[in-house]
């Protein structure tokens, strides 16, 4: 890893979060590529990127749909997609990573390095791979060639597969900001994943005024007691899933405690003395994110590894049926699952021994699909 201060890095994702992220690296001075599959969300940017909010300026960036392109040198690639796009990047990124290149995933959900990390071990790759557990920072892309930074996190925890190199990609990391620190290991940010309780749950039990098209608040007026109530159930359900691994992780409560300084004697109370959630609007659509990403990448793997163990896991295994009754996909095959995330069969203590230990590349570099 090289111990210069500034870093070679590809960005793969040019939304909101690949173009802000992209954009504060290169103010910062280290040199970026941005990659993204489709050539259009980058012609805005072939000028540059004006940067608003947090620090204003013009940046120059390199901008590529060619993936070898933007992965060539790199010291960090950096994926900043949805979660559902990991998978497939993988994938396509295993002719061209040099095995002493670093992967991040930012985020991770839940699953996301040890899925990464499986597909790469596979084709003979021993790269590195970790995720955060949440992004850096608030952003939007506010007109073509122009991004805001809202706020830059104080605290994001990173781990690594294998557990031991977290502490090397964290240095990595706090070349570009030091909020990022160690956590554990990825079962502890994978088992945070706040966005699995907060986001299916109020979609799919407000769907008749999300489809109606009816504007609400997702948080204050979505959340009432029942669905709070529902939303706790399911909470319970991912802390138990860590207690049975192994990892302390903060319930949904705590959170809103630690981030918001809020509380109240129930999830519903703590959600409604959030000022910070005022006007933050519900989707108007039910292809939206919060189920298109957080049910697969999300819920799935905390379903399929709680019934793997023994716990029911009730709740959110009803809703994962609802998202695959709405949207007539089968998210419980074709999200992360502990197959695919090379988890089956396997008790707590192997468990904890794989994402401690990572996966044994294969002698050769097999020829892979996506």
């Amino acid at each position: 890893m090289p111990h210069r201060d500034f870093l070679r890095v590809a960005v793969l994702g040019a939304g909101h979060g690949g173009q802000a992220m992209a954009g504060w690296m290169a103010w910062q001075g280290h040199q970026v590529r941005l990659f993204n599959r489709s050539a259009e969300a980058l012609m805005p940017l072939r000028s540059g990127l004006t940067l608003e909010g947090v620090v204003s300026g013009h940046v120059r960036l390199q901008v590529t749909t060619h993936i070898d392109e933007a992965l060539d040198g790199a010291d960090l690639v950096m994926v900043v997609t949805p979660a559902t796009a990991h998978r497939p990047l993988a994938y396509r990124m295993v002719p061209h990573l040099s095995p002493e290149q670093v992967v991040l995933l930012h985020p991770g959900r839940t699953g996301g390095a040890l899925e990464v990390a499986r597909i790469l071990a596979a084709a003979g790759l021993p790269n590195v791979v970790a995720e955060a557990e949440t992004f850096l920072m608030a952003s939007r892309v506010e007109a073509p060639g122009t991004a805001r930074i809202y706020q830059i996190k104080q605290r994001v925890r990173v781990a690594a597969v294998p557990a031991d190199q977290t502490r090397r990609v964290v240095e990595l990391l706090q070349k570009i900001h030091p909020a990022f620190v160690p956590a554990r290991n990825v079962l502890e940010t994978s088992l945070q994943n706040i966005g699995a309780i907060f986001h299916p749950a109020p979609l799919l039990l407000n769907l008749g005024r999300v489809q109606a098209g009816l504007p609400f608040d997702h948080y204050h007026e979505g959340i009432t007691p029942g669905v709070a109530a529902v939303m706790e159930e399911a909470d319970r359900e991912r802390t138990d899933l860590a207690a049975r691994l192994g990892v302390e992780v903060l319930s949904a409560r705590q959170w809103l405690r630690k981030a918001y300084g809020v509380d109240g004697r129930n999830l519903y109370e703590s959600i409604q003395a959030n000022r910070s959630y005022r006007g933050l609007k519900a989707p108007q659509t039910d292809r939206h994110r919060y189920l298109t990403e957080d049910v697969p990448t999300g819920l799935v793997p905390m379903v399929s590894l709680g019934k793997a163990l023994g716990l029911p896991m009730a709740v959110m295994e009803s809703l994962v049926r609802m998202a695959e009754c709405l949207h007539r996909v089968e998210y419980s095959a074709t999200g992360r699952t502990v197959e695919s995330l090379g988890l089956a069969g396997l008790g707590p203590a192997a468990i904890r021994r794989t994402v401690e230990l990572g996966f044994a590349p294969q002698a050769h570099r097999a020829g892979m699909e996506g």
